[in-house]
C-alpha cells in the first residue's frame, strides 16, 4: 500500500463515524460546504504547488484530528472545517489538490483556497501560490466531475444548495500593498480597496452564474494585531497598528456595501457578509474572557515572526498547550481562536441557511 493510500485510509478510519454516507436531502438546507480564498481556509492545497508557503509538517496539526500535519495553518481545525460541522456535513473539508481525496469525497464539500492568495493576482505572484480566478477554474472543473458522479439533476441541486466561503483580502495589503512598492505607487489606499472590492464584485458574480446562490463574503480581521506585525513595526512599542486595523475596517464598510448591492442586482441570490473584525476585535482587547493566556506572541517558536517553515519541529520555544494561544503561528490563530470566531459568524451569518 503507498503513502497516499495509507493516508486515505488513516484519515477515513479516524473520521468516517462523521461523515453522511450519503449527499443529505437539501430540503432548504446546505448539503456541501465550498470554499475559496488563502490560508485562513486553505486545508491543504499549497502541499501540490511550487511555493515556500506550506505548512504539512509539526508543530503544524498536532491538535487535528489524528494529528496530521494536513497543510492548515493551524495547530487544528480552520473556520470552515467547524462551519461544515455546523451543517451538519463533516468534520473537515478536504482540499481539492490532495490526492488522497475524490470526486466522492468533495461531493459535500471541497477547499479551492491557497495559502498567500488574494484577490490581486499581483498578489498571488509574491510567493507563487494559487491565484483566485484559478481557484474558480478549479470550482468549473469541480462542477463537470459532479455532473458525472451524481448525474445532472443531483448536481445540480448540490450547486444551488450548496454554501459557498469565501475568505481572503489580508494578503493583499500586508504581503501585497505595504511591503512592494508596485501596488503603492500605482493607488492610494482608498484607490485599492476600491480595487480589491471590484475584484470581489466579479467573482461572486462569476459564481452566481456558475449557478452557486448562497455565498458567504468575510471580511478581514484586525490585522494590525498580527504578531508578525506587531513585531516588524517595533516603533509601536508592540502595540496593534491601527494603521492597518482602519484599512480594515474600512475595506469591510465597502464589502458590506457590495454585498447589499448584489443581493438588489441579482436575482434569487443570498449574499451575506460575515464580518469577523468584531468578535476578533473582542478576543484581542479581552483575551481572558475567551479563556485565553497569550495574546501578544503566538504558540509556535518565540510567536513573534515564525510563520511556515520557521514554525517547524525543531524549535525549541513552541507551547505546550496552544488553546491559551490566539494565534498558533505569528500570522494565524490557533485551533480554539478558529472554533470561537466560526461559531460567532455560523450564529450571526450563516445560521440562517439551516
Amino acid at each position: 500500500m503507498d503513502m497516499m493510500m495509507q493516508k486515505r485510509v488513516l484519515i477515513l478510519l479516524i473520521i468516517s463515524h462523521h461523515l453522511p454516507v450519503k449527499i443529505p436531502k437539501t430540503d432548504g438546507k446546505v448539503p456541501a460546504v465550498i470554499v475559496f480564498g488563502d490560508s485562513s481556509v486553505d486545508s491543504g492545497n499549497n502541499n501540490q504547488i511550487s511555493t515556500v508557503l506550506k505548512s504539512n509538517f509539526h508543530p503544524y496539526g498536532r491538535d487535528f484530528i489524528g494529528g496530521l500535519a494536513t497543510g492548515r495553518f493551524s495547530n487544528g481545525r480552520i473556520p470552515s472545517d467547524f462551519i461544515s460541522e455546523a451543517f451538519g456535513i463533516k468534520k473537515t473539508v478536504p482540499a481539492y489538490l490532495d490526492p488522497a481525496y475524490d470526486i466522492a469525497d468533495f461531493a459535500t464539500g471541497v477547499c479551492f483556497a491557497s495559502a498567500g492568495t488574494g484577490y490581486d493576482n499581483a498578489t498571488s505572484d509574491v510567493l507563487s501560490v494559487i491565484p483566485l480566478w484559478r481557484e474558480l477554474e478549479y470550482y468549473t472543473e469541480y462542477q463537470s466531475r459532479l455532473r458525472s458522479y451524481l448525474g445532472e439533476d443531483k448536481a445540480e441541486e448540490v450547486i444551488e444548495e450548496a454554501l459557498y466561503l469565501i475568505s481572503l483580502g489580508t494578503n493583499d495589503f500586508l504581503e501585497n500593498y505595504y511591503p512592494l512598492p508596485r501596488r503603492s505607487s500605482q493607488y492610494s489606499v482608498d484607490e485599492y480597496q476600491n480595487y480589491l472590492a471590484g475584484i470581489a464584485r466579479d467573482f461572486v458574480t462569476e459564481l452566481y452564474k456558475l449557478g452557486a446562490r448562497k455565498i458567504s463574503l468575510t471580511g478581514l480581521v484586525p490585522m494590525g494585531c498580527l504578531p508578525l506585525e506587531r513585531t516588524t513595526r517595533i516603533l509601536y512599542g508592540s502595540q496593534c497598528i491601527e494603521e492597518y486595523n482602519n484599512v480594515a475596517r474600512d475595506f469591510n464598510t465597502k464589502l458590506g456595501f457590495m454585498v447589499t448591492e448584489l443581493n438588489k442586482d441579482l436575482n434569487g441570490i443570498k449574499l451575506v457578509f460575515s464580518n469577523p473584525y468584531g468578535i476578533v476585535s473582542e478576543i484581542i482587547n479581552n483575551p481572558a474572557s475567551f479563556g485565553f493566556h497569550n495574546v501578544k506572541s503566538a504558540c509556535c517558536g518565540t510567536g513573534y515572526y515564525e510563520m511556515s517553515y520557521l514554525c517547524d519541529k525543531m524549535n525549541p520555544f513552541t507551547c505546550s498547550d496552544a488553546d491559551k494561544y490566539v494565534f498558533w503561528d505569528s500570522f494565524h490563530p490557533t485551533e480554539n481562536t478558529n472554533a470561537i470566531v466560526a461559531s460567532h459568524i455560523f450564529k450571526h451569518n450563516l445560521s440562517q441557511f439551516q
